[in-house]
């Protein structure tokens, strides 16, 4: 009798894919190498943040603001006066938990020591903050992570939202409220503590200041990676960025011609804490492609150490290095990243990393620029990196 034991036929259905080793997908026992894909289930990761994007607010008028609108006409033109401007550079100094916030206090008392009363034209003209003023679930939070901690912190802040920040429709808005209010005044909020309100024109913006154009771009709330458009978030954002490179682009070909420096959240690259944002990075490059224009410099947060790239692209049939500064720990701190810089002849080359907290200093003149970046063990400050571009 023939046996009835027949082989099953092969089955056409593709094997399950196997489960993720860890839950977050940038998660390694190894930092991610610079400028390399995020994992090999990053799309996984980008299909899940076009699900959750925010959108994202517009801009008042053209998204230009000045020194002036900021700091007053008379502080401007003395700043300018003296061929050099001063920016103080961090992020991620929203802190509520516990002696933490005495880091961020320590790292803004820091910063405070860069001021001269006698000399206010030397010291630095503002404090431009890298995203996640707060991490609170409500707009309560900035009195307790901004307005106090900053209490005896003397210059402006002009900011961009982190995630954090955008994390809620009510979170993004009570940003606008200290950050894009239409004049400088004392919010109700701060108490007894006088600090105004910023009057930048929105979340994304451009400021012109002596020797340097600053361009601001929030790259949404999710924690990781960054957009700047896409799903929700619409393409206003990088409308306006590719329209506004090419009115910069076109100042330059008539001879004014200064540093210009990116500002985002999500950092670029990264080899510890949070992964680059090769996604956002492309965006940026492309809206530059566009208008002919690069950065002199990109300045980022999210992850919370200090860190430097060094990127070479060709702009103008030559090659330029580009710094793209990491400087996240204002507050959060001391987060793993790699312990070495990259392998040299990298693009782009992993210059240097700190594990801690501190912040950044960039003196810009007409001809160059150079960033300093400090770490700061409570009262102990230390220069930790120091680095020359020409312009």
């Amino acid at each position: 009798m023939p046996s009835t034991n027949k082989k099953p036929a092969a089955s056409s259905k593709p094997a399950a894919p196997e489960p993720l080793r860890f839950a977050h997908p940038f998660f390694s026992s190894q930092p991610a190498a610079p400028g390399a894909a995020t994992s090999p289930h990053g799309a996984t990761m980008l299909d899940h943040i076009a699900t959750t994007l925010g959108p994202v607010p517009p801009t008042r008028g053209d998204g230009t603001f000045t020194l002036a609108d900021v700091i007053g006409q008379t502080g401007a033109k003395a700043i300018e006066a003296t061929g050099r401007i001063t920016l103080h550079v961090a992020g991620d100094t929203g802190v509520p938990e516990g002696d933490r916030e005495t880091r961020q206090v320590s790292v803004a008392d820091a910063m405070t020591r860069d001021y001269d009363p006698a000399s206010p034209a030397t010291s630095p003209a503002f404090f431009l903050h890298a995203g996640d003023v707060i991490y609170g679930g409500s707009a309560d939070a900035y009195l307790t992570e901004y307005y106090r901690p900053n209490m005896h912190y003397p210059g402006k802040i002009v900011a961009i939202p982190g995630n954090h920040d955008g994390e809620s429709a009510a979170k993004l808005k009570a940003f606008q409220d200290n950050f894009c209010a239409t004049k400088q005044a004392v919010p109700a909020i701060a108490g007894s503590i006088f600090r105004e309100t910023m009057n930048q024109p929105g979340v994304y913006w451009c400021l012109d200041a002596p020797f340097v154009q600053i361009v601001g771009l929030y790259s949404n709330n999710a924690e990781n990676p960054g957009a700047i458009s896409g799903g929700a978030a619409g393409t206003g954002q990088k409308t306006w960025l590719v329209q506004t490179l090419k009115k910069i682009k076109a100042q330059r070909d008539h001879g004014t011609k200064k540093a210009l420096f990116f500002v985002t959240h999500h950092p670029p690259y990264s080899s510890g804490g949070h992964t680059g944002s090769t996604q956002m990075l492309a965006d940026i490059d492309d809206a530059c492609t566009q208008a002919g224009i690069r950065p002199t410099a990109h300045f980022s947060g999210h992850a919370h150490s200090i860190q430097r790239y060094v990127r070479t692209v060709a702009l103008g049939g030559k090659n330029v290095e580009i710094p793209y500064i990491v400087t996240g720990c204002g507050g959060h701190g001391g987060q793993t990243i790699a312990p070495s810089p990259g392998v040299a002849g990298a693009n782009p080359f992993y210059a240097f990393g700190y594990v801690g907290w501190g912040y950044t200093r960039v003196d810009v003149t007409a001809h160059d620029f150079t960033i300093k970046s400090f770490g700061v063990d409570w009262t102990k400050i230390t220069e930790i990196d120091t680095v020359t571009y020409k312009i």
